[in-house]
């Protein structure tokens, strides 16, 4: 058992040593180590209040940022609306355009065609004129060769004919 209660002495120099370490560290060590886990707190916190408040910058930002996107929507579909109100405009406004200038262009053609035919109606009478003349003239060569012949023509144009 001796082994198991140390002595006296050896009690006394540890205690001696222990005072002395102790004396020591809180002279030298106690302090800088106290401080520096202080700083490092102060460090821990202060990184802590910054990623608070950076999260709530990010709230902030992302709410502006998606109001900001919900505005570019919206003035995004205005514009759309608009350039398709602008190009239905232009299609209706050709539409009419094209219309009109096909109305002119058949009126123009039906005019055409109309003093055409007049033109061919006046060509084809003074044909038809010239062909009678013709053949009156050779028929009266004939028939009107010999002096008898000419009489009788004359007395049946006479009778036939109306006198007022």
């Amino acid at each position: 058992m001796d082994l198991l209660t140390p002595s006296i002495g050896l009690l006394f120099w540890q205690i001696v040593a222990f005072g002395t370490l102790f004396f020591l560290l809180r002279a030298f060590a106690w302090k800088p180590i106290l401080a520096s886990l202080k700083e490092r707190e102060d460090n821990i916190q202060s990184a802590l209040d910054m990623a608070q408040k950076t999260r709530a910058e990010m709230a902030s930002l992302k709410s502006e940022n998606e109001k900001l996107l919900a505005q570019a929507r919206s003035e995004r579909e205005t514009i759309l609306r608009g350039a398709k109100e602008v190009a239905d405009k232009l299609v209706a406004d050709a539409q009419k355009k094209a219309q009109a200038e096909g109305d002119r262009i058949l009126e123009q053609a039906r005019e055409s065609m109309a003093n055409e035919r007049t033109a061919m109606v006046a060509a084809m009478k003074k044909e038809v004129v010239t062909l009678s003349i013709e053949v009156a003239e050779k028929v009266l060569r004939r028939e009107l060769v010999d002096k008898a012949a000419q009489e009788k023509l004359v007395q049946d144009l006479v009778s036939t004919s109306r006198l007022n």
